[in-house]
């Protein structure tokens, strides 16, 4: 029996980093695993991965930017499993969407493109909003742990990357928000705030020469976070039972380099 046996997961931005560890380790833990992303190549791998190490998944393709597909994932996960405990929003765009990109990257808030911005917000903050509305029907009556996403560049407010900071600490004030309404109905709403390692990490770096180095060296732990090691199991304990009276928080999850009261 794993912590999460007969737990139902909707996992975003599942096909890679962060959401791939999240979505093998409720799999590793006896969730049934809706794996889901934008693309239906690295959906499939990672509901593949899940299968393969005996788990239950289903791979569903989504942009969390529209509405519609987002309420049409959660009413296909219902359908195959027939409950929702756990909603993760990690899913996250950059650039527009006729030019996606792999990273915030750096924009003078000065000359700051409006379809940049509109493209940042509506698939992070908005989309995080979207799942939220679209689980809380099948969670008011059993509960539920939603975990959603900010940024330590929010945070410390990083230069040139206005619109993913700001989407960013949004979504951590609506947490605390639904953290408030939702508590009379046991739904657990919290916030991870990550340093890792990943594609998007490493696409940012290379758009910042020398920032990496500079991070790093502000880190006590003098190391950059492993999805796997460091996220996964911290995601299974927010999404357990161990977690029922955790809710409404910012948990950082960066070897320190974050520190405030």
């Amino acid at each position: 029996m794993g912590k999460l046996t007969g737990k139902v997961a909707i996992v975003t931005g599942a096909g890679r980093g962060i959401g791939r560890a999240i979505a093998l380790a409720y799999g590793e833990e006896g969730a049934s695993v809706v794996v889901a992303s934008r693309s239906r190549i690295t959906v499939e791998k990672v509901a593949g991965e899940i299968a393969e190490r005996g788990g239950v998944s289903l791979g569903v393709t989504v942009d969390v930017g529209e509405r519609s597909r987002v309420d049409a994932m959660v009413e296909e996960t219902v359908a195959a499993f027939g409950a929702l405990h756990i909603l993760v929003n990690n899913a996250q765009g950059f650039g527009t969407a006729e030019r996606p990109e792999g990273s915030p990257g750096y924009i003078p808030l000065e000359s700051f493109p409006e379809d940049v911005w509109d493209h940042t917000v509506q698939t992070g903050l908005k989309g995080t909003l979207y799942g939220m509305q679209a689980a809380f029907p099948h969670m008011r009556g059993r509960g539920g742990k939603i975990l959603n996403f900010g940024s330590g560049n929010g945070i410390a407010a990083l230069k040139g990357s206005a619109a993913y900071n700001s989407t960013k600490e949004a979504i951590r004030t609506l947490s605390r928000t639904a953290a408030g309404e939702w508590g009379k109905y046991n739904i657990c709403v919290n916030t991870i705030v990550p340093t890792m390692a990943t594609d998007a990490a490493t696409a940012f770096f290379e758009s910042r020469p020398g920032i990496e180095e500079k991070l790093v060296a502000q880190i006590p732990l003098r190391r950059m976070g492993d999805p796997a090691r460091d996220i996964g199991p911290l995601a299974v304990f927010l999404a357990s039972s161990d977690s029922d009276f955790i809710t409404g928080q910012t948990i950082n999850v960066d070897g320190g380099q974050i520190s405030r009261p």
